[in-house]
Parts: structure tokens; C-alpha cells; sequence
């Protein structure tokens, strides 16, 4: 019993130890790029780099997202408090691009798939892309010091245009899912389901958008005002117009989903195995209770 008892204390220890191995640094693409909210006092900056995993500082390459960055990427008001962040891992060509919201319950508007959606359209492929706020936050500064990193990152800066359209995109996406009987998820389909027909499609004309828009507003049984509808039209008219690979942006969006239930199934195991080991210490310790009552 006593054997079984250190082989398991041994296995366990082992599983912790390994948990906590640090990443090997890619050295093809530089640091992870880790970016703070102006507005973090220093304190919450420790808390952040607690969520973000970011135990030794020399290992990653720290900047700050500021109000001017936020005028700058998404038109935003300068004065605006900003402390959602982010850590940006960039990955091999075909790896996809991976959405991690470490804080889901602080990030009020954005979802996993928004972000997804809006990096993609802005160039932004291939990376793990790690999303936290020590307090409620739209997420908007996270996806401001997304940008900035990649512009500051040796060969990766991006297109101006595909960042405002990409904007615009994000814009929309919020303002919809704000709206009565449409929810954020829903939201996050519509874009999505678009983007795949106009990779299968390649539509050459403003009609044809119309059309694929339409189809997918009907199989998803979503109904917008006019306004609405026609905003979303001239939004993915501006993206056929930045030749947008949208064959890429497809294989990155079916990925999506694939990489976010591995992660869930990973979590689940761990919990399995943390939990058999507590079921048999508990049950151990219930059977030394009956040799002595």
C-alpha cells in the first residue's frame, strides 16, 4: 500500500512538473510579443502577466498599447482607459490561428470568434493569440495591441487598409450582436458561414455578395433592418476589393472550432486524472478507517 502510495505521489508530482515546462523559444519568429493596457496600474500588470503565463520577462518582448495607438488602429478616443491585453505567440505557416481568452468573463463584447474573424481579415494567420483583463472590458485594447505588435515585428507589419476594414468588421460585429435577438455567437456564424461561401465561390461582382449574403441570412435565419443588411453587404465588398485570400481565411476558420474543442478536451483530461487521484486517496484513506474502527 505504502508502494502505491509514492508511485502515485511520484506520478503526480512528475505531471505538475511537466505542466510547468516553459515553451522552447521560436527562434524563426522572435520573442512572444506581450502588450498592456495603458490604463493597468503596476500591480494589475503583474496580475496580467500571472494570466498571460509569463513567468520570466527576458523570454518575452513587452510593450504598451496606448491612446494614440487607439486612434490610430481603430479610430478610437485617445483619452479612452485600456486594459485589456494580450500575448501574441507567432506559429508556423498551416499551424492556424488559435484565440485564447484567458479572462472570458472580463471581455464584455469580443468573443474568441470576432477577434478571429477581424485578425484574419487584417493578415494576421498562424499564431496563438492569448487574451486577458483584470477588469470588465469590451476587448477592444487587446485587438489594438494585436496590430501594433505585428507592426513592430521584424517583415510582419500590416496593411493600413486591410486594419480599417477589419475595424469596420469588428464595428459591425459588436453593434449586431447588441441588438435584440441577436446574440454574439450567432453573430460570429453569420460572418464566418460568409466568408467560407466567398471562398467556395469567388464572387466576382457586388451582386453575387448580395446573393451569398442573403442565402446565409436565410439559412441562418437571421433577419436585419435594411440598414443593417446593407452595411454588411458594402462591409465584404471592401474585402473582395483588398483581394483578400479568402481560401486561407476559410482553412483558418474550420481550424477554429478543431482547436478550441482540443483545448477543452485537454482541460477535461487533466481535470480526469487530478480527479482519479483524489478518488483514490480519498478511497485509501476510507479503507485505513475501516482496518482500524
Amino acid at each position: 500500500m505504502l508502494l502505491i502510495i509514492l508511485f502515485f505521489m511520484n506520478n503526480t508530482v512528475l505531471v505538475k512538473a511537466s505542466s510547468n515546462d516553459e515553451e522552447s523559444i521560436n527562434e524563426k519568429y522572435g520573442l512572444p510579443i506581450v502588450v498592456y493596457g495603458e490604463a493597468l496600474s503596476e500591480t494589475q500588470k503583474d496580475e496580467v502577466r500571472k494570466l498571460l503565463k509569463v513567468n520570466d520577462t527576458s523570454k518575452v518582448k513587452e510593450i504598451t498599447v496606448t491612446g494614440d495607438d487607439l486612434v490610430h488602429y481603430i479610430k478610437g478616443d485617445r483619452h479612452s482607459n485600456m486594459y485589456s491585453s494580450a500575448k501574441i505567440t507567432r506559429k508556423d505557416t498551416g499551424e492556424g490561428l488559435v484565440i485564447n481568452q484567458v479572462t472570458p468573463e472580463n471581455i464584455t463584447e469580443v468573443t474568441d470568434e470576432m477577434y478571429a474573424n477581424a485578425l484574419l481579415t487584417a493578415g494576421i494567420q498562424d499564431a496563438v493569440v492569448d487574451v486577458a483583463s483584470p477588469v470588465k472590458v469590451s476587448g477592444h485594447s487587446a485587438l489594438v495591441g494585436i496590430y501594433k505588435a505585428y507592426d513592430e515585428g521584424k517583415g510582419t507589419e500590416l496593411s493600413e487598409e486591410r486594419t480599417e476594414v477589419a475595424n469596420e468588421e469588428l464595428n459591425l460585429a459588436t453593434d449586431l450582436a447588441k441588438k435584440e435577438g441577436m446574440d454574439q455567437d450567432k453573430v460570429s456564424e453569420l460572418l464566418t458561414e460568409i466568408k467560407k461561401e466567398i471562398a467556395e465561390q469567388n464572387p466576382a461582382s457586388k451582386e453575387e455578395i448580395e446573393q451569398i449574403i442573403d442565402e446565409k441570412l436565410k439559412t441562418l435565419e437571421i433577419s436585419l433592418s435594411a440598414e443593417d443588411r446593407q452595411l454588411l453587404i458594402d462591409l465584404f465588398e471592401k474585402m473582395r476589393d483588398l483581394n483578400i485570400n479568402f481560401d486561407n481565411v476559410k482553412t483558418q476558420l474550420e481550424n477554429l472550432p478543431q482547436d478550441i474543442q482540443k483545448r477543452i478536451d485537454e482541460a477535461v483530461g487533466d481535470k480526469g486524472f487530478l480527479q482519479s487521484v483524489s478518488d483514490f486517496f480519498k478511497e485509501l484513506i476510507d479503507s485505513i478507517k475501516n482496518i482500524f474502527s
